[in-house]
């Protein structure tokens, strides 16, 4: 089942006097913040992100309105900010991640179930996403056309083509 409310970015400390504050992304980009209506911890207490810059990282420094001192910044450290789902219209072939965590991955040839996924790592040009098998194994493929078949994350199911040799233990 699809949460409503997705994570964007967790707040970690307070950074300056005047609220500002250092968060975690769970999105692509800082812009998002900005760009959408952001709700706060799990109660989802709707709150405005006035400004978001870049920091090293996955790392990037906002400050939310209403928040103006250090202590009322510091009152939010740990707090996650979400996006509410029905916001955020996602181009053709893209996927929430949270969506994706948990999907079985099945082989497009022979059907055979290698495991769930774990993982989506964002480190270079292309995603790869990390399997974990029913024996407790990782196992990764790169998130390219002629591996990744199909995402149905209606259907509750991801299929692939892995390249020759991407499993072997070798």
């Amino acid at each position: 089942m699809k949460k409503r409310f997705l994570e964007a970015a967790r707040i970690t400390k307070p950074v300056g006097l005047r609220g500002e504050m250092r968060a975690q992304l769970y999105c692509d980009t800082h812009e998002l913040l900005t760009d959408f209506d952001l709700y706060l911890g799990k109660e989802h207490k709707p709150v405005k992100v006035t400004s978001a810059a870049p920091l090293k990282n996955d790392m990037c420094k906002l400050k939310i309105e209403g928040v103006n001192t250090v202590e009322q910044a510091q009152l939010l450290a740990g707090k996650m900010l979400y996006l509410d789902r029905e916001d955020a219209e996602l181009p053709e072939d893209t996927w929430f991640i949270a969506d994706l965590i948990g999907l079985p991955v099945y082989d497009a040839d022979s059907g055979q179930l290698y495991g769930k996924i774990d993982e989506i790592l964002q480190n270079g040009p292309t995603d790869v996403y990390s399997i974990k098998t029913e024996e407790g194994k990782q196992l990764f493929f790169p998130a390219i056309p002629e591996v990744l078949i199909d995402v149905d994350v209606d259907g509750e199911r991801i299929v692939i083509r892995p390249l020759e040799g991407l499993f072997d233990e070798d």
